[in-house]
């Protein structure tokens, strides 16, 4: 077991209970799941990227990616229906807490000059969505074998509709918030 879960159910979950009034154990927030997006805007001209990217966001992720497509064609960025644009994979149970874990104490201190999350990157429904500007900082990216920089958007969604709760959550966690 992962040590973010152990960390959770063992001291975080009782003490949201208590700070937030819960009287179901059900009740108590908890993450859902964990969504990696890369977003490929050069995919239109040179389609071999997308193969790269989705390369580099199964080593980063543990599993493999899936190819998202246009949904509709919009002519002023020479876009058509049906056309590669991008990668993105869904994280659950084990794979999700362990990509957290290594998220928040590998990944995260390897951003240069990092001061810390944003606060105000809530979704107003309880869902937090970060942006990664190079996929170097996560340590299964093999430097060497890059093509080019890339980055992507890191979602986390929790069972909560309050952001004020969520946020307690991801403090629990780790997640270095600024102040």
């Amino acid at each position: 077991m992962s040590q973010l879960l152990e960390t959770y159910k063992e001291t975080l979950a009782p003490s949201l209970k208590t700070q937030f009034g819960f009287n179901n154990i059900h009740q108590i927030p908890t993450i859902k799941k964990v969504v990696l997006n890369m977003g490929l805007g050069e995919a239109i001209q040179n389609p071999k990227v997308v193969e790269a990217a989705v390369e580099q966001l199964s080593q980063i992720a543990g599993q493999k990616a899936v190819v998202t497509r246009a949904r509709k064609s919009i002519a002023s960025f020479k876009l058509r229906e049906g056309m590669l644009i991008g990668c993105r994979v869904s994280l659950r149970s084990t794979r999700m807490w362990e990509f957290l874990e290594r998220l928040i104490t590998v990944a995260l201190p390897r951003v240069r000059d990092f001061r810390g999350l944003p606060p105000k990157a809530f979704d107003g429904s309880g869902n937090y969505t970060m942006g990664v500007k190079e996929q170097l900082i996560f340590p299964e990216i093999n430097y060497d074998k890059i093509d080019n920089i890339r980055g992507m958007n890191i979602t986390i969604v929790t069972s909560t509709n309050s952001d004020e709760e969520a946020k307690a959550l991801l403090e629990g966690l780790g997640f270095p918030f600024r102040k």
